[in-house]
């Protein structure tokens, strides 16, 4: 029996023209229309004039890895972490989200090794349970300094629902931390003399193993067909030395040169939605609202804010000149077509109906309900 749900009355927002007044019908799991006009079934559910949305796609998020461990040293246990983490990505509109989660470490016992293990078995325990709301995929996050990081990626490169890797040097004198008094904040704990033993650690194990581990998940990725971001570029030269590899994203470029350079040739720049909710870089390296203001913006990601991207996506419209569905754009069609999901991001006759009904209250727009695969689960 053929299962519909028509959504009338609504603000319809498509991949290029916001329909006022518009009625959308969901059969089967499918967007079977978009219609003008408000519909006059007495089945039709009346949306009041709010929005209509697709379902959000983020391709970056480390909204897991906080919920496995919601203070420093203190772990969750995994499968109350997981369901928590699906529960609020769908209540942020997310529909479709790639769980990043950080192969190896800075520090070679840090305790993302430790949780490594713990949050995959988990993930596939909820995909393969039916425990998810939202669609759920890999994001595998590559420290090339660490000693494990290829055997680790190794032991998932064959997983079906791995769909990005990307490449990562957090090693002090390094891209994001190129200034080295700002990674000193983060280890505070640590004596002067401590922290310089370990940043002579980092730095020579870096230099001895990172270009081999950068080279080899690469490769490994490139052979299964799988994307690659390369993460925190600073200088052009770091662009270019990407595209030479073959890679297509630029995650999160610290610069406006960088981010030029890497959206001249092609690549998509990926930018993190809470740097433009906060008006800024926490780190500071260049803001978002400079990456749309140069016209270099394509794709906005959660970071560790999953409600940032619907917030963001509006602060784009309202404050930055996108037109509503460009904007829309950056967190939806956009990442989808990044990582071959042509089905997903869009309302459009024929695509999976992942809908969001987004109500604005003054400018902040809240989610009111989600449809995933034409069922409601919010």
């Amino acid at each position: 029996m053929s299962e519909e749900t028509i959504l009338t009355n609504a603000r319809v927002v498509t991949a290029d023209a916001v329909l006022d007044g518009a009625t959308l019908v969901l059969r089967d799991g499918r967007i079977a229309a978009v219609e003008e006009g408000i519909s006059g079934l007495s089945a039709a559910l009346d949306m009041e004039g709010d929005y209509l949305l697709p379902g959000l796609v983020d391709l970056h998020t480390d909204n897991l890895e906080k919920h496995m461990m919601p203070r420093v040293r203190v772990p969750w246990p995994a499968e109350a972490a997981i369901v928590a983490h699906d529960r609020q990505v769908l209540a942020a509109g997310i529909t479709t989200v790639l769980d990043s989660l950080a192969v190896g470490d800075v520090w070679p016992d840090g305790e993302r090794v430790k949780t490594f293990g713990l949050a995959v078995d988990a993930w596939r325990q909820g995909r393969d349970s039916g425990m998810f709301k939202a669609r759920h995929a890999l994001h595998l996050r590559c420290e090339i300094g660490h000693e494990q990081v290829v055997e680790l990626f190794r032991g998932l490169a064959d997983d079906p629902d791995l769909l990005l890797a990307s490449v990562m040097d957090h090693t002090p004198g390094q891209r994001q931390f190129l200034d080295g008094s700002k990674y000193r904040q983060q280890y505070p704990q640590l004596s002067d003399a401590e922290f310089e033993a370990y940043v002579d650690k980092r730095r020579s194990l870096r230099d001895a193993v990172g270009p081999a581990h950068r080279a080899e998940i690469i490769e490994m990725s490139k052979a299964r067909g799988i994307p690659v971001a390369s993460h925190d570029d600073r200088t052009p030269d770091e662009v270019a030395e990407a595209l030479a590899e073959g890679i297509t994203l630029a995650e999160f470029p610290t610069s406006i040169e960088a981010a030029r350079a890497a959206h001249g040739q092609g690549m998509s720049v990926i930018a993190g939605a809470p740097n433009l909710v906060r008006g800024g870089s926490h780190s500071g390296n260049v803001s978002v609202a400079e990456l749309a203001a140069s016209g270099v913006l394509d794709i906005m990601a959660s970071d560790y804010v999953p409600s940032s991207m619907l917030i963001g996506a509006f602060i784009l419209h309202d404050a930055h000149g996108f037109s509503l569905p460009a904007a829309i754009s950056t967190v939806s069609a956009h990442p989808a077509a990044a990582i071959g999901f042509h089905d997903v991001g869009r309302l459009e006759a024929g695509l999976r109906a992942d809908v969001l009904r987004v109500r604005r209250h003054g400018a902040m727009p809240v989610v009111d309900m989600v449809w995933r695969d034409g069922k409601r689960v919010m």
